[in-house]
């Protein structure tokens, strides 16, 4: 049986062919009313028809966020599973945006629930949260070594409350940050011409070259458009590791909906100016 292509080379292909930029399915209340929908489930399945529609066929990658269709019990579940099946079909790259964390044969259900190819909401890869210990996520990194998926882990993350626990320092005088990110450049050694294992930073931190972000894996960078970042900051923000940064744009995209071919049309324009950003850093 011939072993599923990895995460980190679909990904590097999709980067290449598509541009880098990921575009969040965000469907939370506010945004639902902008577009003249309903805060129930036919508006959420309306909403992720339509960016499912104007997108998966032209960004690298789509981040539905689970717990706006959690919200929705069984049948907002329903939608999502609908949503990644067709975001896949039409060659997006789709990562679920579900920040898991747990020990044990928990964070293999966990894993089995998105990385396992029989699943219903299987992804190309899921976002993980580390602070349990990195160890805890091991059977996550090994099915998705498996099923050839990835992991999005967070580690630098743009929200202000993040920093009492990301650069708290421990015994050896180094940050748990910058711990999570050594672990994740030992999983990607040797892994051409990306690794599957990546890490969430924040576009919007500013200067980070106190941290290695060189990890042979992908960055999948929030604060993109309403949260106040820039492409042009990204070199400033990533330096040398810009070319393997995933900048991820929710509202900035979302709110020019519901009509397709404005959304389109504002994923072209941040697609653009982060090929720029990307090919001066």
């Amino acid at each position: 049986m011939t072993a599923p292509e990895p995460f980190g080379t679909r990904l590097r292909r999709a980067m290449d062919e598509r541009g880098p930029l990921c575009v969040g399915i965000d469907p939370h209340a506010s945004l639902l009313a902008e577009w003249g929908l309903a805060d129930d489930v036919a508006g959420l399945e309306r909403f992720s028809r339509t960016v499912v529609e104007a997108m998966a066929d032209r960004v690298a990658v789509l981040k539905p966020q689970s717990a706006f269709f959690e919200r929705f019990g069984s049948r907002g579940l329903a939608v999502l599973e609908k949503s990644v099946q067709e975001a896949r079909a039409a060659g997006a790259l789709v990562v679920m945006d579900a920040k898991r964390g747990d020990i044990g044969s928990t964070m293999a259900a966990y894993a089995e629930a998105f990385l396992h190819p029989d699943a219903p909401l299987f992804s190309d890869a899921l976002t993980v949260s580390p602070y349990l210990g990195y160890g805890s996520l091991d059977p996550a990194v090994a099915l998705a070594r498996e099923s050839g998926a990835g992991l999005f882990v967070l580690a630098l993350t743009s929200n202000p409350e993040g920093g009492e626990v990301q650069h708290a320092l421990r015994a050896d005088g180094r940050s748990v940050a910058a711990t999570v990110l050594a672990h994740l450049a030992a999983d990607n050694a040797g892994q051409e011409p990306l690794g599957s294992f990546g890490a969430v930073v924040g576009a919007t931190l500013g200067d980070l070259s106190g941290y290695d972000l060189d990890i042979n894996g992908p960055l999948l960078a929030p604060g993109i458009g309403a949260q106040g970042a820039t492409p042009a900051d990204l070199p400033a923000v990533f330096g040398t590791a810009v070319r393997n940064v995933v900048p991820n744009v929710s509202r900035g995209v979302l709110r020019h909906g519901p009509d397709v071919g404005a959304l389109r049309a504002a994923a072209g324009r941040f697609a653009e100016e982060i090929r720029a950003a990307v090919a001066g850093g």
